[in-house]
């Protein structure tokens, strides 16, 4: 990559420098001959690759070690890295971190100790199963129901849109309990793959393929002990889960933009055009520094939002929302100038600048839309 200059802000720690230069030389020799071909096949390979890097030890905590906690710049670093190298590993490595977020935030010893050194040893993968049919941005209106019966919960519903839908070993799954009306009334649970009662209804396809699916639970049993915190809390997990994810995903967005510009970069200086490099046009000048412009702001508010995270603040709901919606929508921003640049190769399948036009593009729709973003920052603002 031509331009590393941000990890000299004071944002980052040695430890993170380092981090950063060890990914980057990882990746460059162990992401390549990737088969897209099979999406199952390919992220359970990227994911025993990851392990076998030690990445996914950054993705969930060591339950052994009580000082062990989430890193939000390290994760953010992984994320972009991974990003700029190839869409699917960096999904593979956030979706290890997202579907065990509940447990390395809230959840017991035990549930610590079955599920987090499957996930960080890459044996065991995760999901994180929020959104449903008739509520994706809206928590609060989740349907699918958890019934007490004695020792047990028995589940009734469905979810969709769940990423690693189809091939995770587990779903951190959020469920009415009936506690209180609206969020007040929802629970967290952790329940594993292939159990009675629930199965995979659809698997789902997108521009850029990944794993996907919708759940469905049909007087799903499970013990009581599947609860992950305490019941009525599920709303307060689902937030702060995200409150720490919310930041990787604007960094993921981060990764694809840089890769567009280094694209365009080499592009502009090895294409002529009237006799000269492509670069020598005024125009396209215009266009790199807008680029250049764009994947900056959105890297200064990224590492803000991760700073003020690992620097103990409860919540970063403004400046992670600040970030997500920057980051998404300006990395579309400068993979389009890149698809433009380019011409025609610039939409002809398997060029990398075509893959970065589809991979952008549901960014800005997960972990919160770019108009749900722009609602948290407004009520944040309002109510500082």
């Amino acid at each position: 990559m031509a331009d590393t200059s941000y990890l000299d802000w004071p944002f980052f720690e040695d430890r993170h420098r380092e981090l950063a230069t060890r990914l980057d030389a990882w990746a460059s020799a162990n992401l390549d001959g990737i088969d897209h071909g099979d999406v199952d096949a390919a992220c359970r390979d990227l994911v025993g690759r990851l392990a076998g890097g030690e990445w996914l030890r950054h993705a969930a905590i060591d339950g052994t070690d009580p000082n062990s906690k989430l890193d939000v710049r390290s994760l953010c670093l992984i994320r972009e890295t991974l990003a700029r190298y190839d869409g699917l590993a960096d999904f593979a490595f956030a979706m290890q971190g997202l579907g065990s977020g509940a447990i390395s935030l809230f959840g017991t010893e035990a549930h610590q100790r079955e599920w987090l050194p499957k996930v960080r040893s890459g044996k065991g993968i995760a999901a994180f199963a929020l959104t449903e049919p008739k509520s994706g941005s809206d928590v609060a209106n989740i349907a699918l129901d958890a019934r007490r019966d004695g020792d047990d919960f028995v589940l009734n519903g469905e979810k969709t849109w769940i990423s690693n839908g189809g091939i995770a070993d587990f779903y951190c799954v959020f469920a009415r309990t009936g506690e209180a009306p609206g969020a007040k009334g929802l629970s967290a649970f952790v329940i594993p793959a292939g159990i009675p009662g629930f199965e995979i209804a659809e698997r789902l396809h997108t521009i850029a393929p990944h794993p996907l699916a919708r759940l469905k639970f049909t007087d799903c049993r499970i013990p009581a002990s599947s609860l992950i915190g305490k019941g009525g809390d599920g709303f307060k997990i689902a937030m702060s889960v995200l409150d720490v994810f919310r930041s990787t995903v604007a960094a993921a967005a981060l990764g694809f933009a840089r890769r567009a510009l280094d694209e365009t970069i080499t592009r502009v200086q090895e294409r002529e055009l009237f006799g000269a490099p492509l670069f020598d046009l005024q125009m396209v000048q215009g266009h790199v520094a807008d680029m250049a412009l764009d994947i900056d702001a959105s890297a200064l508010l990224v590492y803000r939002a991760a700073w003020l995270k690992d620097s103990g603040a409860a919540r970063v709901s403004r400046e992670a929302a600040m970030a997500k919606l920057y980051s998404t929508d300006h990395a579309q921003t400068v993979i389009d100038k890149a698809v433009q640049i380019h011409g025609g190769d610039g939409v002809r399948s398997g060029h990398i600048v075509e893959s970065l036009y589809r991979e952008i593009r549901a960014l800005r729709i997960y972990e919160g839309a770019s108009d749900v973003q722009k609602i948290i920052i407004a009520r944040q603002t309002l109510a500082q």
